[in-house]
């Protein structure tokens, strides 16, 4: 047990390093302004109260918007492609699974770039609808680029629990509730589904999480229109200045992420004890016939 402690101290101390200190600091800067001298600070709420200003909370508002569409295209593209790759075969899935993650190995700011220069006015799809005879599209700096841009980065994130959960499901279930008279659909939304929650639930956290706190996508194909709360986050320490406000803004993005973690995390704890339930009561009727 000693080992195991010494080596897992140089991890332990990292992590308060690069992650404690900084929140540490950052709650600090969120309840003090700075005093009448340089070196002093005052202790205060203003920064939380000032944050509940119209403005700044249409600005959380478009954020979450903005998060939940994504999340929602994410998931309306993403589990038919984890379905249909977990119903191939295990050689062909690893093949898939490695072209849906290839893309992510790529810098960030290189495949926003790249959709900056398809999505513009002269851009490869308004080259094409003008070779077709239609006019151009304005689809820079407009929501739906904005849209496009987190939902390209963040789908694989999605694609990949949803996978895990498919392929980790006793497909036996299935041929069982399709015995017993159960359409392919029904057998789908009674069983399949149900069963896959828990990969559906992780992604969405990976999905939506980073999709309201961004603020490399919308300022890239927003043109520095938008400011989401990321952005906003970003405006407040790097240009402002003003590290007691964002501080204080980065705390209620932190407390309302936390507060989503919690609440998905007991819906796939009580989807997670509903299913060992279910297969408790499947080897019950076993043993009994």
């Amino acid at each position: 047990m000693k080992q195991y402690r010494k080596l897992v101290t140089p991890y332990c101390l990292w992590l308060f390093v690069l992650t404690i200190i900084p929140m540490l600091l950052i709650f600090f800067y969120a309840i003090t302004a700075k005093g009448t001298e340089i070196t002093t600070f005052e202790f205060t709420f203003d920064n939380f109260l000032k944050f509940f200003d119209p403005i700044f909370v249409s600005v959380l508002i478009k954020s979450l918007i903005l998060g939940i569409i994504t999340t929602l295209i994410c998931f309306i593209i993403g589990y038919p492609v984890a379905y249909m790759i977990a119903k191939c075969k295990e050689s062909t899935q690893n093949i898939l699974i490695l072209l849906i993650t290839i893309p992510t190995w790529i810098n960030l700011l290189m495949r926003i770039y790249a959709w900056s220069n398809i999505l513009s006015n002269n851009g490869l799809i308004n080259t094409f609808l003008n070779y077709l005879g239609f006019e151009s599209i304005t689809m820079m700096y407009t929501d739906f680029a904005v849209v496009i841009g987190m939902v390209y980065c963040f789908l694989p994130f999605m694609i990949l629990p949803i996978h895990t959960s498919l392929t980790s499901m006793d497909p036996s279930l299935v041929e069982a509730s399709m015995d017993l008279g159960a359409s392919r659909v029904r057998s789908f939304f009674k069983v399949t589904f149900p069963l896959s929650l828990s990969g559906v639930l992780t992604g969405i956290i990976m999905v939506f999480l980073p999709a309201i706190s961004e603020f490399v996508i919308p300022k890239m194909l927003g043109g520095g229109q938008y400011s989401l709360i990321g952005n906003f986050i970003e405006n407040q320490f790097i240009t402002v200045g003003n590290w007691h406000f964002g501080s204080a803004v980065s705390m209620i993005l932190a407390v309302i992420v936390i507060v989503m973690m919690a609440c998905l995390y007991r819906i796939e704890k009580r989807t997670n004890i509903a299913d060992d339930d279910g297969g408790r009561g499947n080897e019950k009727r076993k043993k009994i016939s």
